[in-house]
């Protein structure tokens, strides 16, 4: 069966750095598009970034442009988030998805496979 798991969170300090990552087993991880959601306590779910796949085309929310990076390696079935310059406000759950069609974090429902997350926490 299809396996999403994500791992890397952690307690940081405001201006700190963690690396995300997210592996697969079960699907080919080539033909997926891949993204990271978020969901803070009290607040909806929030679609961070999104990764083609290939990796040539990335997409960001705003909240995150210029601190967040997505990559992938597709030979490992990861992708990965380099969060930066972290803010209070990216304390969160950060979840992993997988879609087989357009990637697009407008849209939730494309997403087929959810990882369960993992809780980054930052302390100002």
């Amino acid at each position: 069966q299809v396996q999403v798991v994500e791992s890397g969170g952690g307690l940081v300090q405001a201006g700190g750095a963690l690396r995300l990552s997210c592996t697969t087993s079960g699907l080919e991880f080539e033909d997926f598009g891949m993204a990271w959601f978020r969901q803070a306590p009290g607040k909806e779910r929030e679609g961070v970034s999104c990764i083609s796949l290939t990796g040539n085309s990335k997409y960001y929310s705003d909240s995150v442009e210029g601190r967040f990076t997505t990559s992938r390696d597709n030979a490992k079935n990861t992708m990965y988030l380099q969060m930066d310059s972290l803010k209070p406000e990216d304390m969160a759950i950060y979840y992993c998805a997988a879609t087989s069609g357009y990637c697009s974090v407008r849209d939730s429902s494309r997403f087929e496979y959810w990882g369960q997350g993992t809780l980054v926490a930052v302390s100002s």
